[in-house]
């Protein structure tokens, strides 16, 4: 889905020139390329950015309201995107998930720009907020929805509570990807982190063969 496809469209007709795709794609690379060139958050003027892009301010203040608007774009855009779950068990879906973390860790470490990125947005609370209501909490929430659906079809315990094991699931993976920058990122580590936790979620009758 592309930028201009994911904001929200207003209900009534649309006066003047329609937004341009190539046009907010140029601004969002010209962020990108202010950041890889080592510019900070602070320093990052809609001014600058425009100068870069080679539009005017007008321009990007049309479509964001400020540059920390547009920097969430510029996270969200640097990000792969969401994964498709499969929807076949419980433990497929958590690996699907999961292994989706772990690429992102893998991105980051192997990427200057997405280090920047990542680093700088967390220096900024308000920043941060506003990606994290974007991006991270609609995927938590999905996240949760798998495990009631599992809860709901018996392969989750009805004593579990959910919001703990989601934390118990994704927290090893963020540990692994954000606190331990050099710890192993190994091709089955979503597996083995699903396996793990699943050992003491599932029902005792269907553990017991």
């Amino acid at each position: 889905m592309s930028l201009a496809e994911s904001r929200p469209r207003p209900d009534g007709p649309v006066r003047g020139r329609p937004r341009s795709e190539a046009v907010e794609r140029a601004i969002v690379e010209g962020v990108m390329k202010l950041l890889e060139e080592g510019v900070p958050l602070a320093e990052l003027s809609i001014e600058r950015v425009a100068r870069t892009a080679g539009v005017g301010k007008a321009t990007i203040y049309r479509r964001w309201s400020g540059k920390e608007e547009l920097f969430v774009d510029v996270v969200r855009a640097a990000e792969p995107a969401d994964p498709e779950l499969p929807g076949t068990s419980l433990r497929d879906d958590l690996v699907v998930l999961l292994e989706h973390l772990r690429q992102r860790g893998l991105a980051s470490r192997s990427s200057a720009l997405l280090h920047s990125v990542y680093a700088q947005m967390k220096s900024s609370p308000r920043i941060w907020m506003e990606y994290h209501a974007a991006v991270v909490a609609p995927r938590r929430a999905l996240a949760m929805e798998v495990l009631r659906r599992a809860r709901e079809r018996g392969e989750v315990r009805p004593d579990v509570d959910l919001d703990l094991a989601m934390d118990m699931f994704v927290g090893p993976m963020l540990v692994r990807t954000l606190m331990r920058p050099d710890a192993d990122l190994p091709e089955d580590l979503a597996e083995q982190i699903v396996d793990t936790a699943l050992a003491g979620l599932r029902p005792v009758s269907s553990t017991a063969s």
